[in-house]
């Protein structure tokens, strides 16, 4: 069989027909359903798609692109159904709806309801009356068309339509896999949103780019058991993942015996000392360090990635926000390859990447593959390469305003780039504000730094134009009710828990711990944090503080909050707030406190040899 050219498979079509020709019998897809992994080669995952293709076209779609134009929606189950009639009405042009999942879907009679199993049926019948129409189709297309639009997180403004080619998204998977050395026999596990730019780079386009496995768990409650059984090789998850995969190791070992704790805490400390330069294969590594680590990979090391789901991992990434030393050294010490990545929805997820054997806790790596990386006199991170998106939805203006006359595409994110060309970000360039001293002001940096410790969640930093640097803290319910617990501190809930004085003085250590880290980050070094306040209700996206990706909502937190921020800034020792809630079951209610503010201790800034 002839090979096919890398340019010849420009479109996502067109990738997986090929794969279905040269490793038809090869596992495509995986997914767990009632406790048992079901599996689709590639073969088969071609049929079915060419069925619901064919289904869709007996149905009548077609690609239209004019306002306001949805006639087809494929959900997943009897509760989008029922979303999507209660929108109906405004949405005049819909014509079909189409589920996966039967449960509960027996007595909807509508016309316009359909089964996915129903149109895979009408697919068969239609590729039999018309056999040559999806490779006449897939002809048609090309590699410029539109993939596939997805929204930005809306941190700053309404959402907007990105809108990724194919040719994006390819060049982005090919470049990942020319850099890390994807192969065919990668199994990738497959949990995170659809709608995320990361789960098209990694469980998509990568994997119809290099012909990798797929591997989907039954449920969101299940993805750790599901990923120990899969044991994928390659693997991505926000810091949250592995900041909560790490809490919950802790959670364990304190409440293990003193032997299994104190052996556990010997060799992380050993693993700590050497385990990253080892996995590294740097030299300077005594051989006593690395009999201990060998024993200890022996005993706590390879029992906990087997915990973990991550016996297997070659190479791991995180991104979407700032990861903490002590959790990327954790990881790291293990042997697990973990690494850091810099890209946005607009850039198909791609512009820096960290090499191997030049991975580092502070930067995000250097540019990846066909990228190119320059600053702009503001500091501002501008990018040029075939990851770009063609444009924003019916956006022109917007467009024009992100992409320069040159072709590079403004991030909107403030950084600079070391000696040896590794980007490092220091915060949003809108973001990124000066004290009324006149020292740069950076708050997702102070905020990034702050959640670095697992008993905080969220924080919210405020000082431009102020004299100092004051924090709102969430703490992480789950890490601070364990460290209650066992010193015998009862509580009833999170409100309470945040209110008690023994919580305020673990928190305050953690800002002391920051502000001393700051003393050495130059201009920086005054942006320590002089008051902080733990909030009575957790920040929530229902309750518009942070948004579907979990990012701060800053300016709206300082509004909603204002009588907190100036109790901070007006030497109040105290604050009585009552805060309007939502509740997931679309009820509302209010939390009231009387929050206690601390002064924390700050530092002499270090000033560095000329």
């Amino acid at each position: 069989m002839p090979q096919e050219s890398p340019s010849a498979l420009d479109t996502f079509p067109r990738l997986l027909l090929h794969h279905a020709r040269v490793r038809g019998d090869r596992p495509a897809i995986r997914e767990k359903e009632y406790g048992i992994w079901q599996s689709w080669a590639w073969a088969q995952a071609a049929d079915e798609v060419r069925a619901i293709a064919c289904g869709l076209a007996e149905l009548g779609f077609r690609l239209i692109a004019t306002e306001g134009t949805i006639r087809f929606a494929v959900v997943e189950d009897q509760e989008q159904v029922d979303k999507m009639l209660e929108v109906r009405a405004s949405c005049p042009l819909l014509e079909h709806v189409i589920y996966d999942d039967p449960r509960g879907m027996r007595h909807y009679n509508q016309p316009f309801i359909h089964a996915l199993d129903e149109v895979q049926a009408m697919g068969a019948i239609h590729n039999r009356n018309h056999p040559d129409f999806i490779a006449d189709e897939v002809a048609r297309g090309g590699a410029d068309d539109v993939a596939i639009m997805l929204y930005t997180s809306g941190t700053t403004g309404k959402p907007k339509g990105v809108c990724q080619t194919h040719r994006a998204l390819i060049a982005a998977a090919r470049g990942g896999q020319q850099f890390d050395r994807l192969t065919a026999d990668e199994d990738i596990l497959s949990y995170l949103p659809m709608a995320w730019v990361g789960d098209n780079l990694f469980s998509y386009a990568q994997a119809l780019v290099t012909g990798f496995t797929i591997n989907c768990p039954e449920s969101g409650d299940t993805v750790m058991t599901d990923m120990r059984e899969i044991g994928p090789t390659y693997y991505f998850a926000p810091p949250r993942v592995y900041e909560n995969l790490l809490t919950q190791v802790m959670i364990r070992m304190e409440d293990a015996g003193w032997v299994k704790r104190g052996l556990f805490h010997f060799f992380m400390d050993v693993a700590k000392r050497c385990g990253a330069r080892i996995l590294d294969r740097a030299s300077g590594v005594s051989a006593l360090d690395r009999l201990l680590y060998g024993l200890g990979n022996l005993l706590v090391y390879a029992p906990l990635r087997n915990v973990l789901g991550m016996s297997r991992i070659r190479v791991a990434y995180t991104a979407g926000a700032a990861i903490g030393p002590d959790l990327f050294r954790f990881y790291r010490s293990l042997g697990i390859n973990l690494k850091q990545l810099y890209g946005q929805t607009e850039t198909c997820a791609y512009v820096c990447l960290q090499p191997d054997g030049g991975v580092r806790l502070d930067t995000v790596g250097v540019p990846a593959p066909g990228v190119e990386v320059r600053l702009a006199d503001s500091g501002e991170i501008l990018v040029r390469g075939p990851m770009l998106l063609k444009e924003y939805y019916k956006r022109p203006d917007a467009t024009a305003e992100s992409i320069d006359a040159e072709g590079y595409f403004h991030t909107g994110d403030a950084g600079f780039l070391d000696t040896d060309g590794h980007l490092r970000i220091i915060d949003r360039a809108k973001d990124v504000g000066h004290l009324a001293g006149g020292a740069m002001f950076a708050p997702n940096y102070i905020e990034n730094k702050l959640k670095f410790f697992q008993y905080i969640r969220e924080a919210v930093a405020f000082g431009h134009g102020r004299d100092t640097v004051c924090a709102f803290i969430n703490i992480d319910i789950g890490a601070v009710g364990n460290w209650a617990e066992r010193r015998g501190i009862a509580y009833s809930g999170y409100t309470d828990l945040a209110a008690k004085k023994e919580v305020y003085e673990l928190i305050q250590q953690c800002v002391e711990q920051v502000n001393e880290q700051l003393t050495g980050e130059g201009e920086l070094a005054t942006s320590q944090v002089s008051r902080f306040l733990i909030l009575h209700k957790e920040l929530d996206p229902d309750d518009d503080e942070l948004t579907r990706t979990r990012k701060v909502r800053r300016g709206f937190i300082a509004e909603k909050y204002a009588v907190l921020v100036e109790a901070l800034y007006g030497g109040k020792k105290s604050q009585f707030i009552e805060t309007q809630v939502k509740f997931e079951d679309g009820r509302t209610g209010s939390v009231a406190a009387d929050l206690e503010i601390r002064d924390v201790r700050t530092f002499q800034a270090v000033r560095k040899a000329a």
